[in-house]
């Protein structure tokens, strides 16, 4: 720097001082804007974009882009979406028509658009579950893997419990299934035509205990939607 530019910029600094303008430096704001990557809102849409293209490959087309507007199911859902590990499992139950299904993949759904950091979804029928199960349906390969996603995904549903036809069998494919879901605190949601009482007599006194424990039951009621 030359004799020239320190006399200018003391000439400079001092008519500062004598304007009394405060020349500290700010905070530079050089992080990311919320459309790049590093921002926390671009990497919220991202875990969202991914989680609702995972609930839209396990939902049938009637119930993708379902809202829920049950405020209890939501907060459910919320409890679900911030902490999976110690939430509870869900049961819908009443009439048929009621909107159980339908609350139940909204719920669903409820949790993928909340964007948290894991979401994997897999629903089922309870007759549809127990035909992929059944022995005779493909190889004992294919059975083991549809049990074991079942066991394993971080959300289930099972829909329609207590539809299909009871037998020593289901009694035991479903101990094993509830038993699994229970032991390791993985949310599931459960529909149902019967009450929280008929479950004994339903599935047991096995699967019926653990379903109760490890659930938050709501009853919905109203008319057959389907026939309005």
């Amino acid at each position: 720097m030359t004799r020239s530019d320190t006399d200018l910029l003391d000439r400079l600094a001092r008519i500062i001082a004598e304007r009394g303008e405060d020349t500290t430096p700010g905070p530079v704001d050089d992080g990311p804007s919320p459309d790049e990557p590093g921002h926390p809102a671009y990497h919220r849409r991202q875990r969202v974009q991914a989680a609702l293209s995972r609930f839209d490959a396990a939902a049938p087309p009637r119930y993708r882009g379902v809202e829920c507007d049950h405020p209890a199911v939501a907060a459910w859902a919320d409890q679900v979406a911030t902490t999976p590990d110690t939430a509870t499992s869900l049961l819908l139950w009443g009439g048929t028509g009621s909107g159980k299904t339908h609350l139940a993949y909204a719920a669903a759904r409820h949790v993928a658009l909340a964007g948290p950091t894991r979401f994997s979804f897999t629903a089922w029928t309870m007759p549809d579950l127990y035909a992929a199960l059944r022995p005779g349906a493909g190889d004992a390969t294919d059975r083991e893997r549809v049990m074991r996603r079942a066991t394993t995904s971080p959300l289930l549903l099972l829909d329609d419990l207590g539809t299909a036809r009871e037998s020593a069998w289901t009694e035991e494919t479903l101990y094993r299934l509830i038993n699994a879901r229970y032991n390791h605190q993985r949310p599931t949601l459960i529909t149902t035509n019967r009450s929280p009482a008929d479950l004994p007599d339903m599935v047991g006194d096995r699967v019926a205990s653990r379903v109760i424990g490890m659930t938050t039951r709501i009853h919905i009621t109203g008319t057959d939607r389907r026939m309005s």
